[in-house]
């Protein structure tokens, strides 16, 4: 399953999160959002984990406290561009 982990604090590192998520179960993939000018993050991440490991994630980190901001944790949706794949001849 796919995870989406948002409001993220701007100064938190990356290998804070993944750790985080790997208490629950380990990571399949990883994807962590920056800014493509200033390389600085852009507050939300997204992971992926077996779904009884994201299931354990998403119940005990949605709305816990992580370096003074509520997480969001839950399954990413499916972007639009995704569902909308086009042929061209």
């Amino acid at each position: 399953m796919k995870l989406y982990i948002g409001n993220l604090a701007y100064n938190v590192a990356e290998e804070d999160v993944r750790s985080m998520l790997e208490e629950y179960g380990s990571l399949e993939s990883f994807d962590w959002i920056t800014d493509k000018y200033t390389g600085k993050s852009r507050g939300f991440c997204f992971a992926e984990m077996d779904n009884s490991s994201a299931d354990k994630a998403i119940k005990a980190l949605n709305g816990k406290e992580f370096h003074g901001r509520n997480l969001k944790i839950n399954q990413a949706r499916q972007n639009k561009k995704d569902k909308k794949r086009r042929r061209f001849w």
